[in-house]
């Protein structure tokens, strides 16, 4: 009896000890500064880090499922779309919210990612309410900061400004300010141009536009979770100002470093070796996402063909159901792909493999059905009156006649669903 007590403890201690190292999942958006961000906190943790995973709804419900544990995210993006408010909360109050949601934010890292205005260095402008003193100045603002009611239009009344702004392309901006073209552009504050096009930030000294101050966006019960990793992320608190967080974009956006390099650096790793196309092409983790990229290419096409085509015939046989099938499975491509993930992660409860497969399923259905339909539709009545007359049933019909017939579509839609899988995956 002592033997069994003995060895059920032990058995004890080594699930928790299996449990205890587990890495934290850290997840991250689909741009430079998140997936820098994600690669810091996961190699500061030795956490697992599941880059670009999607928009904001992804990365909550991955949350909420949990399918990660913590990413990086902003205080104004906090409220505006998880909390859906347009009240500027300070972070206990933010959490006093996202409580109810099982989520809490912490660990303040030290710098705001807002909208901004930017001028050339050698300007002698400092703050925003600058301009208004010099009407004289050009501005250059995107179309979207143009037309968003927190852009131009509320920024002009707070500060009383009297420019005409012209609408430009972000990129051209740029260029524009560093040619002398226009003397004010509008920007993100930790924008990885800003060293190299040598811009200053103004100061937003009326506090216009809301904090975007970054911090971790994790589940209410990580930290207790994850004792270890939040004590290591505690020692970041504070520690990315927003020249910092610029250099870091920088490295990664226009130095072409990759983003965990990046992180590397950061954290004192030393200066990135420079990494070749054989090396990437060949690295540790190659064969895997490859077999990965396959497994969802090829699965998704097989259940598609299995299901498509066998829709495709009954839309040919019973010409009542021939436009609802094909508009149901066209429906499907008129959804953003971004926005079915963020769907099937919330349908499934789990992020990763199941909502991509499905989603790629749906995407490849549509050119198989109506290939198939299309191709049954095309087969010439005589030859299947001729197959009537020689006593053949309709199962006999289809299988020896319409289909082999219509294999050439058939195998065209197919293809077609490959090309968009393969791109899309």
């Amino acid at each position: 009896m002592g033997t069994r007590r003995l060895g059920a403890l032990l058995l004890l201690v080594a699930a928790c000890a299996v449990q205890a190292q587990e890495p934290i999942r850290v997840g991250s958006k689909r741009f430079t500064e998140s997936y820098i961000l994600g690669e810091i906190l996961a190699q500061t943790a030795r956490g697992e880090h599941k880059a670009g995973l999607g928009n904001t709804a992804i990365l909550v419900a991955a949350l909420e499922n949990d399918a990660i544990d913590v990413y990086p995210e902003y205080t104004g993006t906090i409220t505006n779309e998880i909390l859906h408010t347009e009240e500027r909360l300070q972070l206990g109050e933010i959490n006093r919210r996202l409580a109810a949601l099982g989520l809490a934010a912490s660990t303040p890292l030290g710098f705001s990612n807002s909208y901004a205005l930017g001028a050339r260095r050698d300007s002698a402008l400092h703050a925003i309410s600058d301009l208004a003193r010099r009407p004289e100045l050009r501005l250059g603002l995107s179309h979207e900061f143009l037309g968003r009611r927190d852009g131009w239009p509320g920024l002009k009344a707070a500060y009383g400004l009297p420019q005409q702004p012209r609408g430009l392309d972000h990129g051209l901006a740029y260029e524009g300010l560093a040619a002398g073209e226009i003397d004010v552009m509008d920007l993100y504050s930790t924008d990885a141009k800003i060293e190299r096009y040598h811009i200053a930030v103004l100061a937003d000294d009326r506090h216009y536009f809301p904090a975007y101050d970054a911090v971790l966006l994790h589940r209410a019960d990580a930290s207790r979770r994850y004792p270890q990793a939040f004590a290591a992320f505690a020692r970041l608190r504070n520690s990315i100002d927003s020249r910092t967080m610029v250099r870091l974009n920088a490295r990664a956006e226009l130095d072409k470093v990759p983003f965990g390099e990046v992180a590397r650096e950061y954290l004192g790793g030393g200066p990135a070796a420079k990494r070749t196309l054989r090396a990437a092409l060949f690295a540790p983790d190659s064969g895997r996402l490859l077999a990965e990229h396959l497994g969802l290419v090829f699965g998704s096409l097989l259940v598609a063909a299995l299901i498509g085509v066998p829709l495709g015939v009954l839309a040919a046989k019973v010409g009542w159901l021939a436009q609802p099938v094909l508009a149901l499975t066209g429906l499907v491509q008129t959804i953003p792909s971004l926005a079915l993930l963020a769907f099937l992660i919330s349908l499934t409860g789990r992020i990763g493999l199941w909502p991509a497969l499905i989603a790629l399923f749906l995407y490849a259905l549509l050119p198989i059905t109506r290939n198939a339909h299309a191709g049954l539709a095309q087969v010439p009545r005589g030859l299947l009156q001729a197959g009537t007359a020689l006593g053949l049933s309709s199962r006999d019909i289809l299988y020896r006649i319409e289909l082999p017939l219509a294999r050439e579509t058939i195998m065209a839609g197919v293809k077609t669903s490959a090309v968009i899988n393969v791109g899309t995956a």
